[in-house]
Parts: C-alpha cells; structure tokens; sequence
C-alpha cells in the first residue's frame, strides 16, 4: 500500500521559490571585487535567478549542460547557483586556486559550454581561454561599464548585459529530481581531479541535513557569514540551507584577511560564520593584539582540515564563540559529521567536554559510516580502535564523473582515504589520513596529534607532522615549523614541550623551521610537496 501524500520533486528551484515566497525581505549582503557594500533581498535573488535562467536558455544550452563559473563569495555567483541549477543546466564551480594548466583541463573535461568569472580572475581566462576547447561564452561578473575594452577574450560580455536584459519571468523546468545539478572537482593533489557530481535530491537533503540544530543550527535568526569559497564543495550547502530558513547571508568578497573578515562581522550582525582553519588563524592574529571582541558571534563551524585544540580553546574562553568541528569531503557533498555535545555531556568537567570537541563529531542523518581493518572486517566503536573509514549515504558519490578512477565503492561504502576511531557514543575522530600516518617501529603515530602539541606553542603560527626514514624503526616523525612573526622558539624549547603532552616515542625526533608549508586550492596542507621539499633531509644522529 502506497501512502496518499502529493509528490513534489526536491528541486533547486523550489528552495529559492520558497526564500522568495517566505522571507521576501531577507538580505543578503555582499563585498564586491569593487570593495564596496552591495546590497539586496531573497526576493531580489529569485528574480535574477530567474533573468540567469533565461540568459541560459539563449545560449540553447541543452539540460544537463554545464556553466561553469571562477568566482568569488558573492551575489552574481548566488544568482548562478539557483539560476543554472534551477534552469536543468549543471554548476560547475571551479577552483580558481588551481594551477591555469589544471584550470583548463577541469573546464576540458567537464565539457563547460559557459564560462563566468570574476575580474580578479581575468588573468587566469586570458591565459587559458584559448585551451578551452568547449566554452562558447565568456562572461565577467560586472556591470557593463566595467569590462575593459581589449581583454583578447572573444566574444567576452558583461554579466549585467548577458542577463540583465533578460525577462524576470521563467517558468522552472519540472524535472526529475535525481538529475545534476552542480559539479565540484577533487583538488587533484595527487593525479587529475575527479568530478563529484551533485544532483537535485541529495543537494536538498544535504541542505536539509547542514540546516539541523545538531549540525550547523541555521535558522531565520541568524546573520551568516560563508568564509569557505562557493567553488568549494558549494560553500558546504551554506548557500541551500539560508535560501532554506531564510537567513541572513553575508558575503567576503576577495577581502579575506583577519581585518577585512573582522569589520564585516561587526559591521552585518553575524551571528555564525563557516571556513577552514587558516582563516580563523588570520582573524585571531588580528584580534589579539589590540584586544578586540566579537559583538554577536556564538558559533563558528571549522573543517576542511583538523582544526588544532588551541584554536576551539581560544574561541571558547577568550571570545565565547563556540567551535562545531567538522569533517567532510567533496565525495560527500561535503558534509559527513559535526561535532555537538549530547545532554548527558552538558555535566562533564570542562576538560571532558573539551576532548569530545576535539573530535571530528557524529554523523549526520543520511550519513553512515564504519571502520575496517586492512582485510576489510569491521572494528569496534570503542574510541580506541583505528581503521580505515568507509561512509554511505544520499548524499555520498556512487562514482565519479565519466566514471574516472572506476568504481570508487567498496561493497556500497565508500573509503574515504582516513584512519580513524569512532567511539560508543558515536563521536568520530581522524586520526589521520592513510597515506600520513607514520609507522614506527611497528606502531602507529598520528601526524595530527603530533601537529597538534605544535600548535599549541604560543611561536607557532603552522605545524606539519611527517615521516622520515629511519633504518631501524621504518619511519620516526618530524615536524616542520612557521614560526609567529616576531615570535621565537627554538628547537630543543619545542621539543622539550612535547614532554608529558604525548608518548616519549611519539616525540618527533627534529623541529625543522620553514618559511612556509605549502597549502593546496582549499586550504589543506600538501605533504606531498613537502617531502619533495625535504628529498635530502637526514634525521640528526644517523
């Protein structure tokens, strides 16, 4: 027997006809590439969402064709978002971190038939358009007067001209709900990207999901300030679930330096904001030397990379912001977990609550997950053992792209590439990735714990744990250091730091200070390139 309810498809469209309907009057703020302050409503956003749509539909771009766009946090790429979407045509958000060669060969390979940037991103079209084999339009997001006269882009107009002519009148195409809506690329750290394609239904879910009081608790009380980029796995839903509850959203623009960040916050009320660690490091480095607080802010969202413990420390108790820990990949959407307390830990001591915080956290409804030994067999969630990370859910791909790399899956799980524990009350934690985890003399050391003590040293500015040969225990670890500005360690100070904080067999055996740890399109910390840079490092005493 089938239940007498009506069926509606879970559409992109529908979410921004639902923002306009029902919180008409919502803003949202941007900083524009100009530097000034723009701003408008939801039902703005629906109505050139709309006019988007129509300029698509000139360009007889056919369903399931993909836009691609090279920008920033803002409100064109907002009206893309539900425009292309909406329309049956795929977002293809593409990282302009990437190398331009790496950039080209994304736009190739998802067969991108329109193109729009931001003007800080000019250079990076001038260099690449000519290889860009399947792009027919051009488009930079500004207003007509500002496109300069002689880009060497052919065809190149103005987003304003493209579809600011456009009727606001569009009927959204009812289409299957299982149909794509947006493509993300793996940041290629090692081999060509992978594409994860989205669809309609688990882009809603997952909006559904990211919008719950036990994830990132979004509602319409709530000025929202996205600092993670829209080409980075769409922003982690942020842009969805606001259209969804009708939030306030707030947009950084290029400006994302701890200042810029800051005075915004201030300025629009946020009362929530989302980014990866490096950021919330430039925002506290430029707090804490002239003592400035947040007026509004109670609770930020960290991941893209494990956020160091004196990082939740120093939001908590000096500013009274809570951190949520979060873990996620672009296979997965990209959220699988976040980290909020259950009622039977609101009695722990402070110091209880704060190893639990530490944690990557539990899994979202429409995520399951499960660890596994190297024969594949299921491990207990005893919070102490370690095995290979494996998630399933509707919002997890079930293969890439033109199915590069094959099938992914593992039995219907997909390996997520992470070694981690998950303990009897469900908290996951990373303790690292499969290919950094050090193996010393037959047992395991975590490079993030190992990561984590140095960054706690009040000189550290970044830490990165990594193995090292050694002839008689395989691999010992050492960590490479960026020290603070002005600040001052030196190596026996650091290491003599570690003393009672881990095992003396965890201990890295060398601080190597560097000038800087070289960081990948999103953030993340590439070890790859790292141990290129330390080919001819021999640890001391060999």
């Amino acid at each position: 027997m089938l239940g007498l309810m009506q069926q509606q498809s879970l559409l992109i469209s529908s979410v921004i006809d639902f923002a306009e309907r029902h919180h008409g009057d919502g803003e949202v703020v941007s900083r524009r590439v100009e530097g000034d302050i723009h701003r408008y409503t939801w039902a703005d956003v629906a109505r050139r969402a709309r006019q988007v749509a129509n300029a698509v539909e000139g360009q007889k771009l056919a369903h399931g064709d993909r836009v691609a766009t090279l920008a920033w946090n803002g409100y064109r790429h907002l009206e893309l978002y539900f425009g292309v979407s909406g329309s049956g045509r795929v977002l293809h958000t593409i990282n302009p971190r990437l190398h331009p060669d790496q950039v080209a060969w994304i736009a190739n390979h998802a067969e991108d038939q329109v193109l729009c940037f931001d003007m800080t991103f000019l250079p990076i079209v001038q260099a690449v358009h000519g290889k860009c084999t399947t792009v027919k339009q051009w488009v930079a997001l500004c207003d007509a007067d500002k496109l300069p006269a002689d880009t060497g882009i052919p065809g190149l107009v103005s987003y304003e001209s493209w579809m600011g002519t456009q009727s606001t009148s569009y009927t959204w195409p009812q289409i299957d709900e299982n149909s794509a809506c947006s493509l993300c690329y793996t940041s290629g750290t090692t081999g060509n990207p992978k594409g994860a394609l989205y669809s309609h239904r688990s882009t809603i879910l997952h909006a559904y999901g990211a919008a719950l009081p036990d994830v990132m608790c979004m509602s319409a009380r709530d000025s929202i300030l996205p600092v993670v980029p829209m080409f980075h796995v769409n922003a982690w839903g942020i842009p969805y679930s606001a259209a969804m509850v009708g939030a306030k959203l707030v947009f950084p623009g290029p400006a994302l330096d701890g200042k810029s960040v800051y005075e915004l916050m201030e300025a629009e009320g946020v009362t929530f904001a989302a980014g990866v660690p490096t950021v919330w490091q430039m925002l506290l480095g430029h707090m804490k030397p002239t003592g400035l607080k947040f007026s509004k802010l109670n609770r930020t969202v960290i991941g893209g990379s494990a956020c160091p413990p004196a990082m939740i420390t120093a939001f908590r108790e000096e500013y009274g912001v809570d951190v949520l820990h979060a873990w996620g990949m672009t296979e997965l959407s990209p959220l699988g977990t976040l980290c909020t307390l259950k009622n039977k830990h609101l009695s722990l001591p402070e110091e209880a609550q704060m190893q639990l915080r530490m944690k990557q956290g539990r899994c979202i409804f429409g995520i399951d997950m499960k660890i596994v030994d190297a024969q594949g067999k299921a491990l207990p969630h005893d919070g102490k053992a370690a095995g290979d990370l494996l998630v399933k859910g509707p919002w997890v791909i079930a293969s890439y792209f033109k199915q590069e790399g094959g099938n992914p899956l593992v039995d219907g799980w997909f390996p997520t590439g992470d070694v981690a524990t998950i303990d009897p009350d469900g908290f996951m934690q990373i303790t690292d990735r499969s290919k950094d985890v050090i193996k010393s003399g037959g047992e395991w050391i975590s490079s993030i714990d190992v990561e984590n003590v140095a960054m706690a040293h009040p000189a550290v500015a970044m830490a990165a744990c990594v193995g090292i040969f050694h002839p008689k225990w395989d691999e010992r670890p050492i960590v490479c250091v960026v020290k603070k500005p002005g600040a001052e360690v030196t190596r026996e100070e650091l290491l003599a730091f570690y003393e009672g904080k881990t095992a003396k067999w965890q201990i890295p055996d060398d601080v190597v200070f560097v000038d800087a740890i070289p960081l990948g399109a999103t953030g993340k910390m590439l070890k790859t390139k790292l141990r290129e840079q330390l080919a001819a490092y021999k640890l001391p005493n060999l």
